[in-house]
Parts: structure tokens; C-alpha cells; sequence
């Protein structure tokens, strides 16, 4: 494993490799909050490719967007393709845990000349909404983005104190996350600070902006075509139990309606691919040797 950073337009993407030049070109997008550091677990029990795992925008150690900007599924298509530009990647496939699935989907969909297989974890296209809450979902955002500026980030005292606190947040049914895996995420997930009345600190390098409510999205009909249009052979690696923004009968209708797609579910929680890394490897097997 290697640290990298990639300079495309919006700037540095910080990220991280593994195998060697020459293997099948795979590029790792982790889920919503996360960083390139939940791929290492995984990275482990993959052997023979060149795999990339990157901070996305805001995340991690990569670059923030513009003030005024949104973060969003369709916004960060540009941003990820400008990766594999500057990587020198014309055909790759993707490996995408949860938010990092739905931009993979929306990529391979948009971009089919250019991806040459997907695995999703977690997630198949995007979120979908009822055309009844547009207007309420658009004033719920605006709101929050406006109150947003009035917040300060909390600085931690330790990097003990900042796990303990992100390990919390995730104690939520079908997590799966504890406490050391959690470690991974922080320790690339943090800043240094310094604070006037006390001596150095930590706070959340992501961008803050992450956790407004997305403006608009697609209806489920408009999700249902995005996957449809995805060409390329896709293996989908879900858990069990499903969550409840997915349910299984959700994701096996999406899974259905690819022109080259396979499910499989795993025992685990919405992390799995860190919380039973050797179990998904093995579902992945030689699909992107294939």
C-alpha cells in the first residue's frame, strides 16, 4: 500500500494503491463520511490488480469543493472521471461501497465506452424520492445550508476521543462497524488544530457541507432507467440483514433490470466489505480478472 495524490481541476485527490502497473485497472469509492482507508481490510485479500482507492471530494484528505457548491451523485461525475484521466486510465472498472455504488452506477451508465466492469457494494443507483417531497426536500436543504455557516467543527483533544465519538455515531442497526475498524477511518479522517486556550487538537477534515440534505433526487422510475442503461457486467455484494433505505425486495427489482447482473448477499452489516472482508473478496473472486 502506497500513498498517492492525483491533481485534476478541482485539486489534489489524495488516495491509495496497491498491486502493480499492467494488472486490471480497479478504482475503489468508498461510501458517504468514509475515506479511502475502508478499503484496506478488503485490499488485503485482493490479489492481481491495480487498485486505486481515493479520498472523494470533501472526504478524507482531498481537496473541498468551491464555497457555494453542492456535493451530490451527479456532481461528483466529472470529479471521478478526472481522476482516472490523470491516472492515464481510459477503461477501468469500479469497486463502489455504498455512495461510492451509486456514483459508480451513474458513471458506468453515463460512460459505458469507458467502464469495463462494476462492483457495487450496498447501494445500486442512487436514492430515490417521491415527486411529492420535491418541494419539501429542496426547502429542508436550503434551510440547513443557510444554518450551516452559524456551526463550528468540534475539536477533539486525542485521537482516542475523536474514535470513541465516530464509533458511536455508528452504533446503528446493521453498522457493523467497532471500534478498530472505526480507528481506520479517523486516523485518515482528522486534522490537526490548534486551539488558542488549550494545546493541539483534532476535527473532521471532511466538509462539513457532506452532511446537508441533498437537494433534489431522482424518482425510482428515473433510478429504475439509470440502472437498466448500465452495459457492463456487474456483480452487486449486498447484506444481510438489507437496510432500510434498500430493502431486499428493492435492490433484487434494480439487480433484476441489469442487462449483465448478479446478486449476492453476505451475513453482515452495511460495512461489510470491512467488517468481512475475506467473505466479500471471495465473492468477488476473478470477476475482474474475467
Amino acid at each position: 500500500m502506497r500513498e498517492i495524490g492525483i491533481e485534476i481541476p478541482l485539486g489534489r485527490i489524495a488516495g491509495l494503491r496497491w498491486g502493480e502497473p499492467g494488472a486490471p485497472k480497479v478504482l475503489a469509492l468508498h461510501g458517504w463520511l468514509d475515506n479511502a482507508a475502508s478499503f484496506i481490510p478488503l485490499a488485503q485479500h485482493l490479489r492481481g490488480l491495480d487498485l486505486v482507492a481515493i479520498d472523494q471530494p470533501g472526504h478524507g484528505r482531498s481537496a473541498h469543493l468551491a464555497a457555494g457548491a453542492d456535493y451530490s451523485f451527479v456532481g461528483a461525475i466529472n470529479a471521478i472521471l478526472d481522476v482516472a484521466d490523470a491516472l492515464g486510465w481510459e477503461r477501468f472498472a469500479f469497486l463502489g461501497h455504498s455512495m461510492g455504488a451509486g456514483i459508480a452506477s451513474m458513471i458506468a451508465a453515463a460512460c459505458p465506452q469507458r467502464i469495463e466492469r462494476l462492483v457495487a457494494i450496498e447501494a445500486l443507483g442512487a436514492l430515490a424520492e417521491t415527486p411529492g417531497r420535491t418541494v419539501v426536500r429542496m426547502r429542508e436543504a436550503v434551510a440547513a445550508n443557510r444554518a450551516l455557516k452559524d456551526k463550528r467543527l468540534r475539536v477533539f483533544p486525542d485521537l482516542d476521543t475523536a474514535v470513541r465519538a465516530r464509533t458511536y455515531a455508528s452504533r446503528v442497526p446493521g453498522s457493523g462497524l467497532d471500534e478498530s475498524l472505526v480507528r481506520l477511518l479517523v486516523e485518515r479522517g482528522v486534522r490537526r488544530v490548534a486551539q488558542s486556550d488549550q494545546g493541539p487538537g483534532y476535527e473532521w477534515s471532511s466538509d462539513p457541507r457532506l452532511t446537508l440534505p441533498t437537494m433534489t433526487r431522482m424518482t425510482e422510475p428515473q433510478v429504475e432507467d439509470l440502472v437498466a442503461g448500465i452495459e457492463c457486467p456487474v456483480r452487486a455484494i449486498f447484506a444481510d440483514p438489507a437496510q432500510p433505505y434498500l430493502p431486499d425486495e428493492l435492490r433484487r427489482r434494480r439487480v433484476a433490470l441489469l442487462p449483465q447482473g448478479e446478486l449476492i448477499v453476505i451475513p453482515g452489516g452495511h460495512h461489510l466489505h470491512m467488517q468481512a472482508p475475506g467473505a466479500v473478496a471471495e465473492a468477488i473472486g476473478g470477476f475482474f480478472q474475467a
